[in-house]
């Protein structure tokens, strides 16, 4: 029999957040690959980060992916040992994103699939699907995520919450509503193995959760028909990935993270999210510690001209890092943040390259940070997964667990140049409740630094 091994495809760095001990790949050619593809994780992350890229990047970057996975696995399977992959499309629970581009150039690359299956909850977020309806628990009711900001994001917008409906929306009616296939609750609670086995041609498939075990008894059964041969793709949010792996409880428990801050130094924040969630969660924290704050003016860097970038981000950076250096030095651990407003652009293009400059400048920041900080933490997918890859140049790390829920940390290796064996927290955008950025803080410094706010003065990274 085949072995199997889960493959995520993620979109951003925090797909891997209800799960532990799997490698993150930021590299994706064969040998990196072959190396995940043998580790002992049933399950590991392939960082694509397409969802920030425009659908030509996300299209030819995720082909890329796939050749070199399918040229990895025809290597293994020459030295004897075939894997059969499970691969999943990882992306947000809130609906953002590629889709259907990622999933037709997967299903273009290693198939053919009898089905591709949409599952976007995440329950420990509280997004739940029931009835084909995709919703966030705000403030325990139930909302159509089409009624929330994230339906308004100015790159992947929506109108319905309604999955049928918004799978004709982003087909532009290639897939029309009446042909995608609903797995309501009744069916996932049920045995509909038949129904599996009866998929063909790719079929679109919408799939409700409203708690684990309904995913758990969906991935139970499907994994089970597959083993008779029969072959299936997934675009999904986190919580299916938790019913796919079936891993045991994490080896070190939330609340002993501290036992990873080296030597119990003083950290860096650093918060590229722009969403409602993530400025409460920022006010909270400059209000209940005495993080300094350094604020990154995007407001005023967007009206910086093309030729007079270098110049300027450059000087942008280096203050930034002054002002961290100054804290550090008399054991205080900095928040870096970007202004809180989401600034507007003339087109789609022009704010996906304005992000790529951004991104540079808070990665040159990150290159910069003191070589002695005790821990980092990340806010934002995006952000997340360029600190990653570029800022801390991480060929593969590994997911040592999660520190509040929906929230990973991962750890650079003990060989890293610059950070060895540093914990970094990826915490996502809009995970968590308005205390969860400062009940994480707090575990990481195991409580002694959460004081009353001495609310320093804001120091803004201008030239």
């Amino acid at each position: 029999m085949k072995e199997t091994k889960i493959i995520a495809i993620d979109d951003d760095p925090t797909g891997s957040q209800t799960v532990h001990s799997c490698l993150l790949l930021t590299r994706w050619d064969e040998a990196s690959l072959v190396q995940a593809l043998q580790d002992d994780a049933p399950l590991f992350f392939i960082l694509s980060n397409t969802r920030a890229m425009d659908a030509e990047r996300a299209a030819a970057l995720t082909r890329e992916i796939c050749r070199n996975l399918k040229r990895a696995l025809a290597t293994l399977r020459a030295r004897g040992r075939d894997i059969n992959p499970i691969l999943v499309s990882r992306s947000d629970s809130t609906l953002r994103g590629h889709y259907p581009i990622e999933i037709d150039v997967i299903a273009e690359e290693l198939g053919p699939f009898d089905a591709h299956f949409m599952v976007p909850a995440f329950f420990e977020a509280g997004r739940i699907t029931r009835d084909s309806t995709h919703y966030l628990l705000v403030d325990g009711r139930a909302t159509p995520v089409h009624q929330t900001e994230f339906a308004r994001d100015s790159v992947f917008g929506f109108s319905t919450a309604y999955l049928p409906d918004y799978v004709e929306e982003k087909t532009q009616g290639r897939i029309k509503a009446a042909q995608v296939q609903r797995f309501v609750l009744e069916d996932v609670r049920g045995d509909f193995r038949d129904r599996l086995r009866a998929l063909q041609d790719n079929a679109c498939c919408v799939v409700d959760g409203e708690r684990q075990a309904d995913l758990d008894g969906f991935a139970d059964q499907l994994q089970g028909v597959a083993r008779e041969g029969r072959r299936f793709l997934f675009r999904s949010a986190a919580s299916l990935l938790t019913s796919l792996a079936k891993l045991p409880p994490q080896p070190v428990p939330s609340e002993a993270m501290s036992r990873y801050v080296r030597d119990g130094r003083p950290g860096v924040i650093l918060i590229g999210s722009h969403v409602q969630k993530t400025t409460a969660q920022f006010e909270h924290l400059r209000e209940h510690t005495d993080v300094v704050p350094i604020q990154v003016d995007v407001e005023r860097l967007a009206r910086v001209e093309e030729k007079d970038w270098v110049a300027e981000s450059g000087a942008v950076a280096t203050a930034v890092a002054q002002q961290v250096n100054e804290a550090h030095g008399g054991g205080r651990s900095v928040v870096i943040y970007t202004s809180r407003h989401e600034q507007q652009f003339e087109s789609q293009q022009v704010r996906l390259a304005f992000g790529m400059r951004l991104s540079a400048l808070l990665m040159d920041i990150v290159g910069r940070l003191p070589s002695s900080i005790g821990f980092l933490i990340s806010k934002g997918g995006i952000t997340s997964n360029d600190i990653l890859s570029t800022g801390l140049a991480l060929r593969t790390s590994r997911v040592l667990g999660q520190i509040l829920t929906g929230c990973s940390v991962v750890r650079c290796p003990a060989d890293h140049p610059r950070y060895p064996n540093l914990p970094v927290v990826i915490f996502p955008g809009n995970v968590g409740d308005e205390s969860s950025l400062t009940k994480a803080y707090g575990i990481l410094t195991d409580q002694s630094s959460r004081r009353p706010s001495t609310r320093p003065e804001i120091a803004r990274a201008e030239s």
